[in-house]
């Protein structure tokens, strides 16, 4: 997500923040991209893997993902604070994939609890 009345043209690193939290990107943590400049923070990242993946919820199989633009019959993790932000089980695990890659990102998929 972009800030609103950010220029296309000069964007500042200020200007991205998160689509499921609103948290301006300062550089200091981790992010990961999706379709049309989407993006995913790593501690939302982190819950949504937790809520779908480890605990099986389901917040509406068939919206229209935020990150890969398609709707998908797969597990679905609904931001608590965007109502709108969507993100479906495959770009869950692939944005877990991707930021696990990133050795300087220092971010773990979340454990399964015992």
């Amino acid at each position: 997500m972009h800030r609103a009345g950010s220029n296309p043209h000069d964007m500042q690193i200020s200007d991205f923040l998160c689509d499921f939290c609103a948290r301006v990107w300062d550089g200091t943590f981790a992010m990961v991209e999706g379709h049309r400049g989407s993006l995913i923070c790593d501690k939302c990242l982190a819950v949504a893997y937790a809520d779908v993946v480890h605990a099986g919820a389901n917040h509406g199989p068939g919206l229209k993902c935020t990150m890969c633009l398609e709707e998908r019959k797969d597990a679905q993790w609904r931001s608590p604070v965007r109502d709108e932000a969507v993100i479906c089980l495959r770009c869950i695990k692939q944005s877990a994939t991707q930021l696990e890659k990133e050795a300087e990102s220092g971010w773990t998929r979340p454990q399964a609890p015992n």
